[in-house]
This record gives C-alpha cells, structure tokens and sequence, in this order.
C-alpha cells in the first residue's frame, strides 16, 4: 500500500497558549498523568517531550536538506560525548525561553525546578568528552551535515562519592527514568563480531568465521544548532546479544548460562573506561573501541550507498574524524568494510581509508597513546591483525623507496612484534593529523611523531579547541549573559568573537558595576550549592579558587593542594594579619585504578576537614571538593570562578577546554606555559592571567639531564613544613602513614615536577590574593578576560576543520 503524507515543512511557532496547552496534553497522553497528581519529574518529562517537538520539526528539515544536496558529510567518532542537559540546551538555541517561562507561570510552576529534574547524561569523563560535545553543537551552528558517532553507556563512567574523604564509584542511574531526547531504531542494527578464525576461499575471498557476534542498536538525539537554523544527530550505539535466551539450557534449570550471551552482549554498552588494569578489563576496552567504530562505518558506507553507487566516490562524500586514539581501529575496519564486504582491490581500499579519515590527538602522554599487546588483539579482532601487519609491510615499504633518513623503528605499527601502536596506526591511516593547541602541535612534531613529520611535513595541521559560547556562557550564566546583551545586543551568541565589543565598557564605572554585581549573584548560588551538599558555610565575598578536572598527577591537584597547606600554617602563625580570604574549590574523578590520585582525593578531603574546623583560620580559608563533578555542577562553578586554576606540568596538557570557559566567565587565570594557556595569555595580556613556572623546553632539559628535589625540597621552609606536616600525620591523624607515598614519590623524583614549581607558584597566588584586594581592578581584568577570549569558541574551531581537513562548507 502507498501512502502519500505532506512533510512537515516548517516548524511550530511557540506561543504562551502552545506552550500550556502542548504542556498539559503531553502530560496526561505521553506521561499518562493529571496535572493534580503530577510531579515535578513529570512535567519535566512532558516539557522535554514538548520541546523536543519543536526540535524535531527543525531536525527532519536539515536531513531532507542533507540528503537533496548531495553534499559531504562529516562523521565525527568518538568515545565520549559529554553532553550534559539538552532542555535548558534545547529552549536556549530554539529561542523559546520566553513563552515556555510565561505558560509555566499560568500553571504554578517555574522552569528551573523542571531543569533540575533531567539527569544528566552519563557519556563522558572530561574534555575529550566535553570538546566533541561542543564540537556537535557548532556543526549544527555551522550547518555542516554531520553525525557523531559514539557508545550509549548504560551507567556511564561512575557515580562519585566520598566517605570519610575517599573516593566510593557507584553505577551511574541517568537512563533509570528514561531519556527524551532519544529516538531508538531498532531497525538500524549492525552486526559486530569478535574473535573466531579466518579463511580463504577459491576466489581468494576472506571469511571471518567469529567466536562471538553482538548487535550494534542504535539510539539517535537530536543536536540543536543556534536559533534551530540546523540539526544534526548523534548516534549512540547499545549492544545487545543476536540470541536472547538460550530456551534449552533455560527449561533444563540452568538460569544463569541461559542467559549467558545476553550478559557478554551487553556488558560492552554498560561502563565508560572498564578498569583495564585486568586482563578482561583491557579485552572489554578493546571490544567496546572496536564495536562503535565497526557499527559507526558499517552505518555510514551505507547511508553512502543509498545515494551513490561507486565507493571510488567515497572520499568526496564522507569525512571522519577520529577523537583521539580509541576510535583509530577505523583505519583497519574500514579497509576491511571495503576489501572484505565490497571486494575492492587492497591497495585501492587503503587509499581510500587514508583520503576519509582524519585524526585528533589529544596527548603527548605515552599511556594515552594507546598500545595493544599482539596476543590480545589477535585474539579478539583476527582478521584486523592480518590487515595492521599488511598496513606496516607496505608502510615501511613506501617509506624506504623514499630514501628518507628515518628510524623505521620509530613509525612501525607493530612494536617488535609485542605491542600494536594506536597513535602510529592513525597517523597512517589519515590525510590530516591534529593538534589541539599552537604549543601542543609544535611538540607532537618534535616528539611523539617527530620522524612521521619528516615523512609527511605538511600532514600535521592545529586546530586549537574551542568552547561553545551558548552553553558555556549564554545558557550557564544568565546575569552575565543579559549584561552584555544590555551593553552590545546578541550577535556574540552566534559569533563569539563579536564580544570583543564589549572591551570599550571595561573601564566604564557603570558596567564594572553591574559585573561585580553578576559575579557575586553566581557566586551566592555557588555557596549555596556547597552549603547543600557538603554543609560547609562560604564568604561570597572570598576569593573562589576553582580547579575542575579529571584528577591526574599531571594535572597537579596535589600542588594545588600543597599550597592550601602552606598557606593555611602562615594564617595560623599571624591570623590577624591582611589575609584576602580565600575559597578552594575542588572538582574531578580519578580512574578507578588510579590509586595515587584517589588518594590525592583523600589528601584533598582531609586537608579540607581540618582547615574548616580550624576556629584560628575561620572564613579566612575554606576548602570545598564537591563529589561527583559533571557538566551541571560545572555550570554552577564556572560562572562563579575568580581564579582558574591551569597549573599542569609543562607540556603535558595538550590544549584544555575548562580554561577557556573560566576565562569567558570571568576568571582569571593562574597556569603554565602549556596547553592553550599559551594562546589564552596572549589574547587577554601579560597583566590579566598569572603565568608561572617551568616551560615546557625546561622540562624537556630536565627529562634529559634528570631531578633532584630534594634540595629543592630542603632549600624552600615553605614547602619543608608542608612536607613534614605530611609525614607528621597532622592531616591524617587516624593513619600517620597515610601519605608517606605521597611524600616519597615527591622526595625520590617527582616526575610532574611538583616540587620543582612550588616555590614560583606559591608566590604568584600571594600575588593574586594582592591583587583581589583592589576589587575595582580585579573586576576590569575579569571582564577583559570575558571580552578578550572569543576567538576560543568552537565556531573557530569547526570553521578550521571545514577548511583545513574536513574540506566541506559552513553556514
């Protein structure tokens, strides 16, 4: 039977009227309830549904257009995808706040007690997670037809919370309630094998023959772009088993093995970053990479082959890019899509694979920088260890007939036959290779990659990350938000770098004013926070200290940490002296088998117990680590920041994201030379962030020539006292012992070089708490970091990868 259906051909206007209406049907015909007896978790849910109409309209107009142009599209693969909530992200790009606001007030209700109600959702850790985030929502802005691609984690990475100061993991719940914005296909499945055996037929045909086979299901939300002018979608893939039960083993009583293939199906899609420190733990990682990027290239060759029929073409249509190393399993599978599954010569398909992938890195870290032991990934993806050994082979052919002066061990895949090098493989397998800061791509062609540079000079190109500015500062901090609309209208939302215009107020009475004003209204809806969910009492008026990220020795919490012990024994030796009080807030996750950081956690929490109970320090110091940091706690946070700490090793940090979105919101920073700091001091100016410290040629030198800290442990009283009081158990008096570790990895090392810049960056915080003395001052330096960093949005970014790699027009 056909059917013939008008389209939707343009999206519902919202009234107050739409709104309340729409409101209360959703409510009793999707949610099944009355408005008497309705909850606020219920009109949560019929608003989302409400607003996700509005999406949808807007959503099915840029497919229909994708797909009558005939143009490229970009596939963006990745293993997270931190996208917080999507309602307030949703009303806010569809402009629809207003009505939404007014039909809510006629019904008793108000929206930010329903934005509360959405969890969210659990897909991501940190930055990696975050940037591709941003990076969805300025493909829509841009209007670039695109899908992400990533895994729909079940229970995500981990719940955290702490009790008596250490880190406790819990699953995740976000999906317990369900979650609008997705739209599940049962219809687009994949089937996805592992291990097994491999033969060749009469015809030279391979044939994997698996061990185990999964369904890839996908899952699709909706992404909105500014003023709903574009959307695009991402595509989460859940695993689920190809047999349900086995009924034989089920009616002889055997309940547990019956129900063996769905629990190893399954377990792929349950958990972000299984703890790889087991040898199942690593095979579930390998799995988990190789069964979204199979999925993921499996579902885009043939949205291709719906419009073309000549996979030659393929390049010309189709851009991926991969996030990071986890996806870099893309360069074999696509190779094997096309040589095994379309009977393409191999060469031919290798070539194509090289002309549609392109690869971000985001470390210099060597752990990051994936590698595989032989026998695991044997074992678990055969037919991809033939074709890696085949990329190799002819790799280091191509590159000998060169005569390139090259250490061939350097570029290998196969590391001597043991280990499998991801980074190599990506490099590669890709057209164009990424750095995400001007530093962090200058040392990628020094290090890491330094002699596939001199192979292919012109392959390794900078995109500098970026932020979206409707999340991170439109949606996330409404007083600041409607300052500057006050002050220079609306077109910085679309076009951050339009916000330069406000640099004219920086020194205007009037606007400084109104700033401090907007700082100090996050900065009470801050304490607030803190005083629910750690019962800790906070000055608004103190000086907020804010390091949020992952918890990494790299990262260098633990100095942070050590400069609030420091400071904390000079209050207590003359606590009537001029003491600038001071807040230090703390946020981030450790990996569950990262024991030196979840113990840096503990420090952190102990630290905090002590000083807060201290009645000699009072408000002149509090420390405040809240439990569980996401996106929606980082959208309390960031607003409310006075100083943002960015104090990684030299080197280490490939670019950073929470710096740019502290700076837009007014924070100064305090860092090194490293990561996009470098680029960020260079917009704001040398008097509007605090630089300190060892560059990252300094600790090049000294990874060569080596470190002693102990005399600069012993030259330095400041930090000698924090080191005593460390072993002396004045922060651990259940367990004296406790961080003996810890101070022997700093006495016997100290490889983040911790101790190496303690003493510069305990001197530049005295310096800050100066400085935030003159509040008028501050505040003008605060709003030049606010108006001087719109070039970080991500809009620059996705405008730099459409030209530069993608090869593909922007709105």
């Amino acid at each position: 039977m056909n059917i013939s259906v008008e389209p939707v051909t343009a999206p519902r206007v919202a009234t107050t009227e739409s709104i309340r209406l729409g409101l209360v049907e959703k409510l009793a015909y999707a949610v099944g309830k009355d408005p008497e007896h309705a909850t606020l978790q219920d009109w949560s849910v019929a608003l989302g549904l409400l607003v996700r109409d509005h999406v949808v309209d807007h959503w099915f107009a840029a497919t229909r257009a994708g797909y009558s142009k005939h143009g490229k599209r970009v596939y963006y693969l990745s293993m997270e995808f931190l996208i917080g909530r999507l309602l307030n992200d949703a009303i806010a790009n569809l402009q629809i706040e207003a009505p939404i606001i007014e039909a809510l007030g006629e019904l008793g209700l108000e929206l930010k007690d329903l934005l509360g109600q959405e969890s969210d959702a659990a897909l991501g850790n940190g930055g990696l997670g975050r940037l591709a985030a941003c990076f969805l929502d300025s493909m829509s802005r841009l209007a670039i037809p695109a899908y992400g691609y990533g895994i729909r984690y079940e229970h995500g990475l981990f719940r955290q919370r702490f009790h008596d100061g250490w880190q406790i993991e819990e699953a995740e719940d976000w999906l317990v309630s369900g979650h609008v914005w997705e739209f599940e296909r049962p219809e687009v499945k994949y089937t996805i094998k592992f291990g097994g055996h491999i033969s060749f037929d009469g015809q030279g045909q391979t044939h994997w023959h698996a061990e185990q086979t999964v369904l890839a299901v996908a899952y699709d939300t909706p992404i909105t772009g500014w003023k709903g002018a574009h959307v695009n979608t991402l595509r989460l893939w859940s695993s689920k088993p190809t047999e349900i039960l086995d009924l034989r083993r089920f009616n002889s009583g055997d309940y547990l093995n019956a129900a063996e293939k769905l629990i190893r199906a399954e377990t792929i899609s349950r958990v972000l970053y299984p703890d790889d420190t087991t040898a199942e733990g690593k095979e579930l990682r390998l799995k988990q990479e190789f069964f979204f990027t199979s999925a993921s290239l499996q579902d885009l060759l043939r949205r291709f082959l719906t419009e073309f029929s000549d996979l030659k073409l393929l390049p010309d249509h189709v851009s991926i890019q991969m996030n990071d190393t986890h996806p870099a399993i893309a360069v074999a599978e696509l190779m094997r899509l096309l040589a095994d599954e379309h009977r393409l010569p191999f060469i031919e398909a290798f070539e194509i694979t090289r002309k549609c992938l392109s690869y971000t890195n985001h470390t210099l870290l060597p752990e990051a920088l994936e590698r595989w032991h032989v026998g695991l990934f044997r074992k678990v993806l055969p037919r991809h260890m033939q074709i890696i050994e085949w990329i190799d082979y002819h790799h280091l052919a191509e590159v000998q007939g060169k005569g390139l002066p090259v250490s061939l061990d350097a570029i290998r895949i196969i590391d001597h036959g043991a280990e499998i090098r991801m980074g190599n493989l990506a490099f590669i397998g890709s057209k164009r290779v990424n750095g995400v800061s001007a530093l962090h791509t200058e040392l990628m062609k020094q290090t890491v990659f330094s002699e596939f540079h001199k192979i292919y000079p012109d392959r390794i190109v900078n995109q500098t990350n970026g932020i979206t500015p409707r999340r991170w500062l439109y949606e996330c901090n409404p007083p600041l938000r409607n300052l500057l609309i006050e002050a220079i209208g609306t077109e910085w939302i679309g076009n951050l770098e339009k916000i330069d215009a406000a640099t004219a107020f920086a020194t205007d009475a009037s606007f400084k004013e109104k700033f401090a004003a907007a700082k100090r209204q996050n900065k009470l809806r801050l304490a607030a926070e803190i005083k629910a969910r750690l019962g800790i009492t906070v000055d608004p008026s103190a000086l907020f200290d804010v390091q949020i990220k992952r918890i990494h020795e790299y990262k260098r919490q633990l100095m942070n940490i050590l400069e609030t012990i420091a400071l904390y024994h000079a209050i207590r030796r003359t606590p009537g002296a001029e003491w600038t009080p001071r807040v230090k807030i703390f946020g981030g996750k450790a990996a569950p088998g990262y024991h030196i950081a979840k113990r840096i956690i503990k420090l952190a929490n102990d630290v905090a117990k002590v000083i807060n109970n201290d009645p000699i320090v009072g408000d002149r110091l509090k420390v405040a680590f809240l439990p569980n940091y996401n996106v929606s706690l980082a959208e309390i946070i960031i607003p409310a920041a006075d100083l943002s700490e960015q104090i990684s090793t030299a080197g280490m940090e490939a670019s950073g994201t929470g710096n740019m979105k502290l700076a837009l919101n007014g924070a100064l920073t305090i860092g090194t030379l490293d990561g996009a700091n470098v680029e960020i001091g260079e917009r704001v100016g040398p008097d509007n962030i605090y630089i300190f410290g060892l560059t990252a040629a300094d600790v090049a030198d000294i990874r060569i020539h080596g470190y002693d800290p102990r005399p600069t442990i012993e030259g330095d009283p400041v930090l000698a006292e924090v080191m005593r009081s460390l072993v002396s158990g004045e922060f651990s008096s259940d367990d004296n012992g406790r961080y003996h570790g810890i101070s022997d990895v700093l006495y016997s090392g100290d490889y983040f070089l911790v101790t190496a810049d303690f003493q510069a960056y305990f001197q530049r915080q005295r310096d800050a708490d100066r400085d935030f003395r003159d509040s008028s001052r501050w505040t003008e330096r605060a709003i030049l970091n606010t108006t001087k960093v719109g070039w970080f949005s991500s809009d620059r970014t996705i405008r730099g990868y459409a030209k530069d790699v993608w090869n593909v027009p922007v709105a």
